[in-house]
């Protein structure tokens, strides 16, 4: 059967200029960090070498009570990974990945090589929407997707092997409201997943991660929100206007794979992060939706009503509203390094794997404040 395709976004929206042609791995990078994450913990870390990137999951930033697994953390890993592809993408180069490439690293997530090719105009085109995506929990407008649009994201998450689910049925959506509602006072109920948000919510700005009041509704205890957004307003500072309107007559969606491992969530990111961007670049605004997928009970149940032999992996409303602000980012010097090969570590002395720590390097300007190559 023919894969579905993708058709580019309109070229008045296609600025690959943005992006500098004549470092595709450092504008790779760039682009990776700036991908949506679980709580934003931003749990990567890139090492660049000269003809290839590799990406990393760094476990110590795993959500160990809302994600003791790392299905979460795999999925971030998978959108940073996508937006790499996006980068070289929009630099007129052709990128190669190779995915868990090494059973005796299993950090090691992705290995993306420069190829001798051309791009891909459908990754190219999304360029721009990378640095004006957001994560949306503002109130929506009764404004649905249209179907032909639906459609498309169905096509754009196929693309990256992954099954997105419009739920639009009323007993499905009946369902996911409840399920959601379930799993979410579970996860309230548990103090230690309410001491780990309090730790994602509450950093020192100087991190540049978690989740700022900037862009979470201010809770006041009258939500009843038949789909409820996730309470981040842990310190009772949310900025956002307290009614989300989180119900079912909006758009949702459900994605899911066909097996449950690491890779299976790896492309899952991949996926998430496109349909992200293709939203993104037509004006559409996004929210995750996932306490229920998070839940073993609640998860088995949804799978069961609406994905059926797929596992679903995440669940996202999807509408227009307002803008809102971009949160934070960590020192790229603290996520992007310059790796050696294992002639150079040899020559060093130094027989560690490549990551950190690193052989000392010797500096030598990229001109735009990036890495330095050893």
């Amino acid at each position: 059967m023919t894969r579905p395709t993708v058709p580019p976004v309109p070229p008045p929206e296609w600025q690959p200029t943005r992006i500098p042609p004549q470092s595709p791995l450092e504008a790779a990078a760039d682009a990776a960090v700036r991908a949506p994450s679980v709580h934003n913990t931003q749990p990567w870390r890139i090492v660049l070498h000269p003809d290839r990137m590799d990406l990393f999951a760094d476990r110590t930033r795993q959500l160990t009570v809302l994600d003791p697994v790392g299905r979460a953390l795999a999925q971030s890993v998978g959108a940073a990974l996508f937006n790499a592809r996006v980068a070289v993408a929009a630099t007129g180069r052709a990128a190669r990945v190779d995915r868990l490439p090494d059973p005796d690293d299993p950090g090691l997530m992705a290995v993306l090589r420069l190829v001798e090719g051309p791009p891909d105009p459908a990754l190219a085109a999304l360029a721009p929407a990378v640095r004006r995506r957001r994560t949306n929990r503002r109130r929506y407008t009764a404004e649905r997707l249209p179907e032909d649009l639906l459609q498309l994201m169905v096509a754009a998450a196929a693309a990256e092997d992954t099954t997105l689910v419009p739920v639009s049925r009323d007993e499905h959506l009946r369902l996911l409201a409840r399920l959601t509602q379930q799993a979410d006072a579970v996860q309230n109920a548990d103090a230690a997943y309410r001491a780990e948000l309090r730790r994602w919510t509450n950093r020192d700005p100087a991190t540049g991660d978690g989740i700022p009041v900037s862009v979470v509704p201010h809770v006041d205890g009258r939500q009843h929100d038949a789909l409820p957004v996730r309470d981040f307003d842990t310190a009772g500072a949310g900025r956002l206007p307290p009614d989300t309107d989180s119900g079912t007559e909006q758009t949702i969606v459900v994605l899911a794979t066909a097996s449950d491992d690491p890779l299976a969530w790896l492309r899952c990111g991949e996926a998430l992060e496109r349909v992200l961007l293709e939203l993104t670049a037509r004006g559409w605004v996004v929210g995750p939706l996932t306490q229920a997928v998070e839940v073993p009970v609640t998860r088995t149940q949804l799978r069961s009503a609406l994905t059926w032999d797929s596992h679903p992996q995440s669940v996202l409303r999807v509408g227009r509203a307002p803008a809102t602000s971009p949160t934070p980012r960590r020192p790229r010097a603290t996520v992007v390094e310059n790796g050696v090969t294992a002639a150079e570590r040899q020559v060093h002395g130094r027989p560690q794997p490549t990551g950190w720590p690193r052989p000392p390097a010797r500096p030598v300007s990229d001109g735009r404040g990036g890495t330095t190559w050893v």
